[in-house]
């Protein structure tokens, strides 16, 4: 498999970027109580992060030549949503981690109360975000895009994921069970990237499937790579712990399978990803460097 990571590299200083530029001005610190809780969300989600959702949300949306600026909008909505998330699983009542993207997690540098209103409040931004005219101006795009977006982080996405797997901790789950729990946990959000840049295109319910199959196939490989890391990875490249899987007894794909067959079926998984963009020329090979980057990445 040819190694995407330098070609992909420029897209993804590109887009971190752009993100920061853009969330920095969405979260302009007001002069009043609420300080800390802007300092406390900017803290989390500016600076650091792959930031491949929203560049997933890009790449979906040039295949149908959305405008830049628009499907940058989308992305920061799904990055505030995929960062809530993070703020809130590190939490003592969730998984208790001190580090988070080479820093300390917002309850350590700040406090647990005010990590909790900035998950909340990256949460209700993202919507925001969707529900304003400078997304679209069309409101059935708007409309539709926060539907899908609320469905893939809620009960039937992410959120539900994370219940499943604060479970497992309890359960010996099979190779289907976990694929279940990540294809809610991470999957969800992922497929809303995709999905994403339909709806932002127009496309109709029934010309989404191919990209519906890349976004499923390079989620469950996304996953297994992280397993992977988790196991071998190094905590300074990574930003925070490894090993804390083992260190539960929480089944994963590296723990059913073995390394060798995870790394080969994540291969595998990338290979049909890719192979679902065949109708697409040149403008999805920015989605196809994505799907190879999510298994050879090294944080």
């Amino acid at each position: 498999m040819a190694d995407s990571s330098l070609s992909l590299a420029p897209a993804l200083e590109r887009i971190r970027a752009e993100i920061d530029v853009l969330l920095g001005e969405l979260l302009t610190v007001p002069q009043d109580p609420r300080a800390q809780l802007y300092e406390a969300m900017r803290h989390a989600a500016i600076g650091g992060g792959k930031r491949l959702r929203p560049l997933l949300v890009v790449a979906a949306c040039g295949l149908f030549h959305t405008a830049r600026e628009r499907a940058l909008r989308v992305g920061a909505a799904v990055e505030c949503v995929h960062v809530y998330s993070l703020i809130h699983d590190d939490l003592p009542a969730m998984d208790d981690d001190d580090l988070r993207r080479g820093k300390p997690t917002v309850h350590k540098a700040y406090d647990e109360a005010t990590a909790i209103l900035a998950g909340d409040s990256l949460h209700a931004l993202a919507f925001e975000i969707l529900a304003d005219e400078k997304t679209h101006e069309d409101p059935f795009v708007r409309a539709e895009l926060v539907g899908e977006l609320a469905r893939a982080a809620g009960p039937a996405g992410m959120a539900g994921g994370q219940m499943m797997d604060l479970a497992a901790a309890e359960a010996d789950l099979d190779l289907s069970a976990v694929t279940r729990l990540q294809q809610l946990k991470t999957g969800a959000l992922i497929g809303f990237c995709l999905e994403a840049g339909a709806i932002m295109g127009r496309v109709p319910i029934e010309g989404r499937t191919r990209l519906r199959g890349y976004a499923r196939d390079v989620g469950l490989a996304f996953q297994i790579a992280d397993d992977l890391l988790d196991e071998e990875g190094e905590e300074e490249k990574i930003g925070k712990k490894v090993g804390k899987d083992r260190a539960r007894g929480k089944e994963t794909f590296v723990s059913l399978l073995g390394r060798e067959r995870a790394r080969r079926q994540a291969e595998l998984l990338v290979e049909q990803a890719v192979f679902y963009l065949q109708s697409y020329g040149a403008e999805a090979d920015l989605l196809r460097a994505i799907a190879r980057f999510a298994v050879e990445r090294d944080h």
